[in-house]
Order: structure tokens, then C-alpha cells, then sequence
């Protein structure tokens, strides 16, 4: 646990980084996520980063509340941070995450989390907040027009994305079909690359790390990155990928992120 949280908390600070110095009006620029903006990303990771902490020290209390979140829809977790001006928004972010950092950093990491999609043990919980926390951060910086820099913590991102492969199916009320997909990713620094299931397997999915993990949050479309998808099994997961909880997401036009 004490991995991933510090890996969790570097993901915050970088976030962190590309708003803390930002005028009040940068937080109303929209971002890719229709009627979103960049103050409702941040919003979004503050309230979910509270649900956590519920889901970790009181689940029946966490479990009393998805229904009602989940029929009411994902903008109804930003009516909180209505009220709220920029800098007391990122102030209550800040208490927020550091709560929840302590909160994850005494779990035991085989304890069982529960939340808005199937139920994770703690060390994957975190993981899961780091990716949230990731993908959140992409559409700021791509709304503010920031470069961030890749980094290894991408790893935990693409852990995710291969493990949620059956619950990108799920989702959507399909049948998970039978066969590995064989991933195999370059870092974003070099070195060797990070693999996934069977090598041998005719259906693959090799290339950056980076544009994996856009396309497993939904961030990029496929086809605006520079992925190598094989094999039938490959091209019908990837088209569907998603990492997060939650309903089937809209993911992002061809064409969008194009360069």
C-alpha cells in the first residue's frame, strides 16, 4: 500500500501542478467531456475521493448511498462544488485526497473495497483512484492545452485496462468472449516492454503505453493513436475498452485528438 499510495499522490501533485497557478476563468474552459468543465474535473475527483473514503471505513453506509447516485447520473456528484470558488474548490481537493491517501495507507491490500462497480481489493482500489485521477487530469491539460509528461505510474493505468477487459463487456450486457488478448506496451521512458496474457496468442494489442491507456479511459479513439490491434478478439475489446466504473462511457470521436 505504501507503493501505490505514494504513486497515487505524485498523480495528485501533477494535477495539481497544471491548476494551482491558473486564473478563475481557466476553470470554466470546457473540456473534451460534453458540458464539463475544467473546475468540474476537479470537482468530480473531490467528491469521488470522499465516496472512497466512505467505501473504505463505513461500506454500508457507502453501499446506502449508489443507488441514488447511480439513478441520478455522474453531474449530480458535481452539485457540491457548485457553491464552491476555484481556490476553495482546490483547497477542499486537497483535504480531500490527503484523507484519503491516509485512509488507503492503513488498509491491508487483500481488504475488500466495494464500489460502483464490482468489488476490489485495497491495493487495486488505489489503483483505480490513481486512474481516475489520470484520466480526469487528461482532459484538463488537453482543455488548457498543458503538456504532461508520461510517466511509469502509467503502468497501474494499463494494469487496469487489461484486467477491466471482461467488465467492458459486462457493461454493456455482452457475453465476454473466450481467448487472451496478448498486450504488450512500450514505457513512456524506455526499457523493456510490459506484457500482459499469453504471448502466443493470435489476438494482440502492442504499442506506446500512453496512447493504451487514452484508449482504456477513453480519452483517444483507437484510430488517433498508434496502436496495433490483431486479431478479431483485440478489435472488438479495444472498441469497447473501458477501465472506470460506471456506465458505458462516450469515449471520444475519430479525429478529435488527431495530429
Amino acid at each position: 500500500m505504501e507503493a501505490i499510495t505514494a504513486d497515487l499522490a505524485a498523480e495528485h501533485e501533477a494535477l495539481d501542478a497544471a491548476v494551482r497557478d491558473r486564473p478563475d476563468a481557466d476553470w470554466a474552459v470546457p473540456t473534451p467531456a460534453p458540458g464539463w468543465a475544467v473546475r468540474d474535473q476537479i470537482a468530480h475527483l473531490w467528491y469521488f475521493d470522499g465516496t472512497a473514503v466512505l467505501a473504505a471505513t463505513d461500506p454500508e453506509a457507502f453501499k446506502a448511498t449508489t443507488a441514488a447516485l447511480l439513478a441520478a447520473g455522474p453531474d449530480a456528484a458535481l452539485e457540491p462544488s457548485r457553491s464552491l470558488t476555484p481556490a476553495e474548490l482546490l483547497a477542499a481537493w486537497r483535504t480531500g485526497r490527503a484523507e484519503l491517501l491516509e485512509v488507503l495507507g492503513g488498509l491491508d491490500p487483500s481488504a475488500r473495497i466495494p464500489w460502483y462497480g464490482p468489488a476490489m481489493a485495497a491495493r487495486s482500489f488505489a489503483t483505480a483512484r490513481l486512474m481516475e485521477t489520470w484520466a480526469h487530469g487528461q482532459d484538463v491539460v488537453d482543455a488548457l492545452g498543458v503538456t504532461r509528461e508520461p510517466t511509469d505510474r502509467l503502468r497501474h493505468v494499463a494494469h487496469i485496462g487489461v484486467r477491466a477487459r471482461p467488465f467492458s463487456y459486462a457493461v454493456r450486457g455482452l457475453d465476454v468472449p473466450g481467448g487472451e488478448v496478448h498486450v504488450a506496451l512500450d514505457p513512456p521512458r524506455g526499457g523493456e516492454r510490459w506484457t500482459w496474457n499469453d504471448p502466443a496468442s493470435p489476438d494482440r494489442v502492442t504499442g506506446p503505453a500512453l496512447d493504451f491507456c487514452l484508449v482504456v479511459t477513453q480519452r483517444r479513439h483507437p484510430a488517433d493513436t498508434a496502436l496495433v490491434v490483431e486479431g478479431p478478439l483485440a478489435a472488438e475489446w479495444i472498441a469497447i475498452a473501458q477501465a472506470f466504473a460506471g456506465p458505458p462511457g462516450e469515449g471520444r470521436r475519430p479525429g478529435q485528438f488527431a495530429t
